[in-house]
This record gives C-alpha cells, sequence and structure tokens, in this order.
C-alpha cells in the first residue's frame, strides 16, 4: 500500500506529465485514504503550481501548460460525487474570478476557481487578461456575490483598484465582496485599495470565501 506522501507525489507527477490516464488513475488510488479537498490540493494542484513555475522559467511552453490543466480538471471532476456540497447542489455563493487586463497569467487563479468550486462555490471563471468592465459586467449577469481578481505583475495591480473604483461608480460596491491575490499583492494593497479580503494561495481563498459570503 502506498504512503500518503507517495500518493501526493504521484498525483503530482501525474499533473506534471500531463497525462489523464495517469491523473484518473493516481485519484483512484488517493481516494481510498485520502479526502478529495487534500487530493486536489496537495497533489493535483502542487503539480499544477510546479507546472506554472516550469512555464515561468521557460522550462516548459504553453499546449504543455493547457494539457496539463486538462489533465487536472479530469482529476478534480473524478471526485466531485465525493463532494457534499457540490453533490447536494447546495449553492455557496457565486463568485466571478479574473486576471486583470494586460496580465496573461492564469494557473493560479485557474486552480483558485477550481478549489473555489470543489468547496461548493458556483464560479465563473473569465480568464486572464480581462477589461475592467468585464468584470463587472460579468457579476452583473450572474448576481455574483463576490469577484476575485488576480494580478501577477505589479504593472497590472493597479487593474485590481480600477474594478473596485467601477462597482463603485455602479453602486454594486457594497452588494459584492472583492478579494485580491497574486505575486505582488499583500494584505496592505489589499486595505489600501478597499479590498474585502487578500488571499495567498487557493486554500486561504476558499477559507476567506466562507468567511465573508456563509
Amino acid at each position: 500500500m502506498a504512503t500518503r506522501e507517495e500518493l501526493i507525489q504521484e498525483l503530482s507527477e501525474a499533473v506534471i506529465s500531463c497525462k489523464k490516464d495517469a491523473v484518473l488513475a493516481a485519484v483512484e488510488k488517493a481516494k481510498k485514504v485520502m479526502k478529495p479537498a487534500e487530493i486536489i490540493e496537495n497533489g493535483l494542484a502542487a503539480g499544477m503550481n510546479e507546472v506554472g513555475v516550469r512555464f515561468e522559467r521557460g522550462k516548459l511552453f504553453l499546449p504543455h501548460v493547457m494539457m496539463a490543466a486538462d489533465a487536472m480538471t479530469a482529476g478534480v471532476n473524478a471526485l466531485k460525487d465525493l463532494m457534499p456540497e457540490g453533490a447536494s447542489g447546495k449553492k455557496l455563493g457565486v463568485i466571478v474570478n479574473g486576471t486583470v487586463e494586460g496580465d496573461v497569467h492564469d494557473i493560479g487563479k485557474a486552480i483558485v476557481s477550481t478549489m473555489l468550486q470543489s468547496a461548493g462555490f458556483e464560479v465563473h471563471d473569465i480568464g486572464r487578461d480581462v477589461p475592467i468592465k468585464n468584470f463587472i459586467a460579468k457579476a452583473k449577469e450572474v448576481n455574483a456575490n463576490m469577484i476575485g481578481i488576480s494580478a501577477l505583475m505589479t504593472t497590472t495591480l493597479q487593474g485590481q483598484r480600477d474594478v473596485i473604483e467601477l462597482l463603485k461608480e455602479e453602486g454594486m460596491r457594497d452588494k459584492v465582496k472583492v478579494m485580491v491575490g497574486g505575486a505582488p499583492a499583500t494584505q496592505a494593497w489589499a486595505d489600501k485599495i478597499g479590498a474585502d479580503c487578500y488571499a495567498e494561495n487557493a486554500s486561504e481563498a476558499v477559507a476567506k470565501a466562507k468567511e465573508l459570503l456563509l
């Protein structure tokens, strides 16, 4: 019987290898001894994070990243039946999540979207390089309780402030919570621009979303 550490390693390596079959096989094994959240966060998301690191360093290319993301999504989908909130169809809240205009980084934000979805939130991931007005338009369309705004470069950080300002202009700020994240973002920055919370990683994003919306 494989140890927990070996299972986590196998999950992570399966995602890095981009092999959907290997991911599904690893998930099946891990399901017997690990909770879905642990499989996703410590195994699948950890593998996806490593893919992100290698991509940033130029060791992997975009097609590889997309295939790894597909493989990870297949693994997450295989766990959906084991997640009580998701299975019961009970919605914890509606969240619009995206990366600001001018920023094409997607992986961290995609992992946050996946983790929030797995926790029982209805998540509308609007992708990367998203114009400010699109965050607001989507929030109106789906009647969102929260907007998650990712920025991975200091040059695009200002976009987070712009989304909050536009929410105020539209008279929506008191109805929609705002979560910010990404490498250059900090709690001090979140406080400065008037965001409701800052999350350093995917598990913190889930905890903060629950704190604010439940």
